[in-house]
């Protein structure tokens, strides 16, 4: 059976990595399977433990990190911890898939690192940061102050874009959806 790939999406928060990746795990023919994270942050009204992500305490997830359980793991903000579980990975290569990250910027890049033959790790940048902020007000999920904050990391972040495979501007979902494809569908398929 041939290995899976890791497909890498990072991307400041509010850029539409999410909503490409969704889109990317509705295309049946590209095999894909999410990776699911683990935080410690507490968990939104919508989001479903298992699903979403894996939430624990800041305590467990210290345990973890201690126990060398993760791929990559990142303390984003003071006690919220986000990380990727070698299990999780390791789980899903074995079923054949290919697996697909929604990950901060600095957790892609150690990915990449760790599986550098087969990985592609892919940036989608916003048209401009003040077109990101409006993105994040209009989610209407974050008080001012914390969007003032994803802001603020939004601009260090966009300086790692030259260190990925990749980079998808997205300025027009559409065009974005069908250029992550075309992308993700080629990398597949090289042997």
């Amino acid at each position: 059976m041939k290995k899976g790939k890791l497909i890498i999406f990072s991307a400041p928060s509010g850029s539409g990595k999410t909503t490409l990746v969704h889109y990317l795990l509705n295309q049946p023919e590209l095999n894909l399977a999410f990776s699911i994270s683990a935080t410690s942050r507490e968990k939104r009204p919508n989001e479903i433990d298992g699903k979403d992500y894996y939430f624990v305490s800041p305590e467990e997830f210290k345990q973890k990190i201690k126990e060398n359980a993760f791929v990559e793991w990142e303390e984003v903000y003071k006690n919220n911890y986000y990380g990727t579980l070698k299990t999780e990975v390791e789980r899903l290569l074995n079923e054949g898939k290919n697996v697909v990250f929604d990950i901060d910027v600095k957790g892609g890049l150690n990915i990449k690192k760790q599986y550098p033959e087969n990985s592609l790790a892919v940036f989608v940048q916003p048209p401009s940061v003040d077109e990101l902020k409006k993105r994040l007000e209009n989610r209407k999920t974050e008080t001012p102050e914390k969007i003032a904050m994803r802001v603020a990391k939004a601009n260090k972040e966009l300086e790692y874009a030259k260190e990925f495979d990749v980079i998808i501007v997205n300025d027009n979902l559409e065009k974005a959806k069908q250029e992550a494809y075309k992308i993700v569908k080629d990398f597949i398929n090289e042997e």
